[in-house]
């Protein structure tokens, strides 16, 4: 879903990172806030005024977003599920958890949690408008407040509509859940109306567009739209994922003959040998046949060129950790979930401290496909 992503703060043990792309959402915001929203309720207010009160409304609910996330992943962590963080992009937010809620309550419990956040933000907004107006008598202050108070009703509403993956999707999804004791039956049903909710944005967004000329709210629309409708596709394609590795484990899809690249051969060979023949993008790192680290192409990257022929693999090669080794005995599906934490697509298999093979991420994805194909499901 993201790109490079950079890490802002850390709050209560949840990392907030932000893509990219929210940088056009800040900025638009505060445009559209300065040069028409405002402007328009306080129209005797001076220019500067206007942008320095788009810009705290632009960063207000940079915080009520962050909050509203926030509730998600403190809620989420009491039910034992684990949390990468939080990161902000063009569409918003999102809690970044590693696997389903273990129960339909406590899907409940996670999906609500959010709104309730915002619900409490905007009482709150409400109720110091009230009493930054009668302490300053400021239209300035009055207006940011009461644009925060707003707005986070706003994403209450909006977030609620039973349309996967919003929280009244989840919401939805969690009843159908306990009811039929069915995750992915439950996430079918919620994920086609997430996606015809996502049609239905798009049709209005074209509808913007031609009859009413407005391009900008038209696109806005159009693209959340896509990314709704995309984002349910794909959470239904995670559940059926997991449900047909469950039981699965490591042993069953490694490849016991890995390419292995010798310690002292220097990292010019070991492009030339190795990346260029076997397109690879992580090899372990071997000396006499024993285990001793492993070399991404992503480390080479780091070194300069120049350094290359100057420089043996295992001056570079990372010791192997929890993040790029599993055991034979691992489930699947964690194995899955530490590829898509660490961003590879190919993990060690160590027993008794030897490699006895790789796992790759193609594997299981062809194993998947072709369960699904025979299986129909």
């Amino acid at each position: 879903m993201f790109g490079r992503r950079f890490d802002l703060f850390t709050v209560l043990g949840v990392t907030i990172r932000i893509d990219p792309s929210w940088f056009i959402v800040a900025v638009l915001v505060s445009w559209s806030l300065a040069g028409e929203y405002f402007p328009s309720i306080y129209p005797n207010l001076a220019v500067p005024t206007f942008w320095t009160m788009g810009i705290a409304g632009a960063l207000g609910l940079f915080v009520s977003v962050v909050l509203h996330e926030l509730g998600h992943a403190l809620m989420a962590r009491q039910y034992g599920l684990s949390i990468r963080g939080i990161t902000l992009f063009i569409f918003g937010g999102v809690a970044e958890m590693d696997t389903e809620p273990p129960s339909a309550k406590s899907e409940f419990m996670v999906a609500v949690a959010g709104p309730a956040v915002s619900v409490l933000i905007g009482v709150g907004c409400f109720i110091l408008n009230g009493v930054a107006w009668i302490a300053t008598g400021s239209f300035a202050i009055s207006g940011v407040l009461s644009y925060l108070a707003f707005i986070n009703f706003v994403l209450v509403v909006f977030n609620m509509v039973p349309a996967f993956p919003l929280d009244g999707g989840r919401v939805l999804r969690s009843i159908l859940w306990q009811w039929k004791k069915d995750l992915r039956w439950a996430t079918g049903v919620t994920s086609r109306i997430g996606s015809g909710f996502g049609v239905f944005l798009i049709a209005v967004g074209i509808f913007e567009i031609i009859a009413r000329q407005d391009f900008v709210s038209g696109m806005w629309m159009c693209l959340i739209g896509l990314f709704l409708r995309n984002a349910a596709q794909m959470s239904y394609r995670h559940v059926v994922m997991r449900r047909n590795l469950e039981g699965e484990t490591v042993r069953r899809f490694m490849q016991s003959d890995a390419v292995v690249v010798p310690r002292a051969i220097s990292v010019a060979d070991m492009v030339e040998q190795y990346v260029y023949k076997y397109h690879f993008k992580f090899f372990p790192v071997v000396d006499n046949g024993r285990l001793v680290g492993c070399v991404s192409t992503q480390q080479i990257k780091e070194l300069p060129q120049a350094e290359w022929p100057r420089q043996s693999v295992g001056s570079i090669a990372a010791p192997c950790s929890s993040e790029n080794a599993v055991t034979p005995d691992t489930d699947a599906i964690e194995a899955m979930a530490l590829m898509n934490r660490a961003g590879v697509s190919r993990l060690l298999v160590i027993e008794d401290g030897q490699l006895v093979g790789i796992i790759a991420l193609k594997d299981l994805l062809r194993f998947l496909a072709l369960k699904v194909e025979l299986e129909g499901r």
